[in-house]
């Protein structure tokens, strides 16, 4: 069973890390799009400009130093990674601790994480995905599927999948990984300004050759935290929303009846 497990894991490890952490940085790296475009009628934004006299790669650069800033947020969007749509809904903090959903295909996990144990909880169409995606035959997935049924997956330090599902949850270094790659936000241009869930957005914009086009929504009010991250075209095309900057994350673990260790699923063998 070890072998199948671990798979399994890392197709869900995958999953989390393909979409928080190279979802955004590759966003983030380029630019994305406004989330309402302002158009006729629509209401007038701040004024004075707080961006005034800035070019958008400098408005660029302040939206990085605010967002990495953050003591909790939350993500939620839609994307391709490796051809595979995938849904997320987090929130996270600089304690290492989050909570949120997953979604592939037509199946749902839940994921919670703090004090460095990970706990999963998906249902038979998530881990069928995941396990399919993974190569595991069809009787293994049946067997395992009987393991984890209706309960949590208990991974803690140094087991499989800790360290990558763990990463969902290392806002610092999600944050961090926004200003790796600063000549990725160089050339942008601003567009027209916008809303995001009613609060008023510069829009910046760069665009690919081969037609791929990330735009990124700065909030125009309070702290310029990036508030949406838009990419079209290309092959991993997506839409993240950040929100419900430096509130607290409340997490709680699930009761231990409700649990299966992982070590269990792996009879005791080694990674």
């Amino acid at each position: 069973m070890a072998s199948h497990s671990h798979r399994k894991l890392r197709a869900a490890a995958v999953v989390c890390a393909a979409v928080v952490v190279a979802g955004p940085v590759t966003a983030t790296a380029h630019a994305a799009a406004p989330a309402t475009t302002a158009g006729p009628g629509a209401a007038v934004v701040p004024s004075p400009d707080p961006f005034a006299g800035l070019t958008a790669d400098q408005i660029a650069e302040r939206a990085v130093t605010a967002t990495r800033s953050a003591t909790s947020l939350r993500m939620t969007g839609k994307l391709v990674s490796e051809g595979q749509p995938l849904g997320i809904d987090f929130a996270v903090n600089d304690k290492d601790e989050c909570t949120g959903l997953i979604k592939i295909k037509d199946g749902t996990a839940e994921l919670r994480r703090l004090d460095d144990i990970t706990y999963m909880k998906g249902d038979e169409a998530f881990w069928r995905a995941s396990m399919a995606s993974q190569g595991m035959p069809e009787p293994q997935i049946t067997v395992t599927l009987e393991l984890i049924k209706g309960r949590w997956l208990k991974i803690a330090p140094g087991q499989p999948g800790s360290q990558d599902l763990g990463s969902v949850c290392d806002l610092k270094s999600l944050l961090a990984d926004l200003d790796k790659d600063k000549e990725q936000r160089s050339g942008l241009t601003r567009g027209p300004d916008g809303k995001v869930h009613g609060t008023p957005v510069a829009t910046l914009v760069k665009k690919k050759t081969g037609g791929e086009t990330t735009t990124v929504s700065v909030s125009r009010t309070g702290k310029p935290y990036i508030l949406k991250m838009v990419k079209t075209g290309g092959d991993e095309p997506g839409a993240i929303l950040l929100s419900d900057y430096d509130k607290p994350v409340v997490v709680k673990a699930p009761p231990a009846d409700e649990t299966v260790d992982l070590s269990k699923l792996d009879g005791g063998a080694p990674a």
